[in-house]
């Protein structure tokens, strides 16, 4: 509750803010890059998962959610204004860091990370899925403040003097976005390239039955999922563990990580209006997910094909 008093306090202040971004910071138009990139220059435990996931929202209000995912270890932070000793007794109970951290501009040398920070996996993947789809037409016209033409109608006036390349280079084409959905809401599956150095998972992934994207991941909420079943809107990950060979120990240390891994998947996807499917190598490794997990029931499948 003093966490939630304090982003309270923050989103006001933020309100009536009207000092500029200090040098350095984001300088996106658009309020979910923006806290991405903020977020981007910050230590994270659980690979910025949560910051991904709590973008689109306020930064304070994002701040609050994720401030337990932060490596506090690695962070330091100055009341350089002393707003945060003085403005509210709610936030000086919860500590100065959280304030600090989730005011709407943080000042120059109010934080400093120690050691070198590299960008967590998944907030640079979203970043550069919006660089990714940032290429097309319209949302280049959009950051400019101008209306761009639909990708529909700049496909017609380019003329087709060939066939498209059947290699790698080629990009599938896009689904279009669901009735009642904006692109600018993550929901639309944007294919992306594997990511690379496991080649096995990726061609467990590619031979899905109706795999709309043989070769591809699907980028959809913040999240490369491993394939997409358009025609049924089921989105899969897929392990490829050789689960019957692990100790009991590692077993139960693969069943702790991946359960709530795919709890947060099966939400993700969810929320865009898609099934969520794990395919697994083994009668054994479902088995062991469903007994730690009875919610995932009925979403866990052997892969035959695999």
């Amino acid at each position: 509750m003093r966490l939630r008093a304090c982003a309270a306090l923050l989103l006001f202040l933020s309100a009536c803010a009207t000092t500029p971004p200090g040098p350095g910071g984001p300088t996106s138009r658009n309020p979910r890059i923006a806290n991405l990139q903020r977020a981007a220059a910050l230590p994270w435990t659980d690979g910025g998962r949560c910051v991904v996931r709590e973008a689109f929202q306020p930064w304070p209000v994002l701040m609050e959610r994720c401030y337990q995912a932060l490596d506090h270890e690695r962070i330091e932070v100055q009341d350089t204004t002393g707003r945060c000793a003085v403005a509210s007794a709610g936030a000086a109970a919860v500590g100065i860091g959280f304030c600090v951290l989730a005011a709407p501009e943080i000042a120059v040398g109010a934080v400093i990370v120690l050691g070198v920070v590299v960008v967590a996996v998944a907030i640079k993947e979203a970043l550069d899925a919006y660089e990714l789809r940032h290429l097309y037409p319209e949302e280049a016209a959009a950051s400019r403040g101008a209306k761009g033409a639909p990708r529909e109608t700049v496909a017609k006036r380019k003329p087709k003097l060939e066939p498209e390349p059947a290699g790698r280079d080629w990009q599938p084409p896009v689904p279009p976005v669901p009735v009642g959905r904006s692109r600018r809401d993550n929901c639309e599956p944007i294919p992306v390239n594997h990511r690379g150095g496991n080649d096995p998972h990726n061609k467990c992934a590619d031979k899905i039955p109706n795999n709309s994207f043989p070769g591809w991941d699907v980028f959809v909420n913040g999240k490369n999922f491993d394939a997409l079943q358009l025609a049924t809107r089921v989105l899969w990950e897929v392990k490829t563990d050789n689960f019957d060979t692990f100790s009991e120990f590692l077993q139960g240390q693969v069943i702790r990580d991946q359960v709530p891994e795919m709890r947060i998947e099966r939400e993700l996807a969810r929320a865009c209006g898609f099934v969520f499917r794990v395919g697994v190598r083994s009668e054994e490794h479902k088995e062991a997910l469903e007994e730690a997990a009875p919610d995932l029931k009925g979403f866990i499948v052997v892969m035959d094909w695999c």
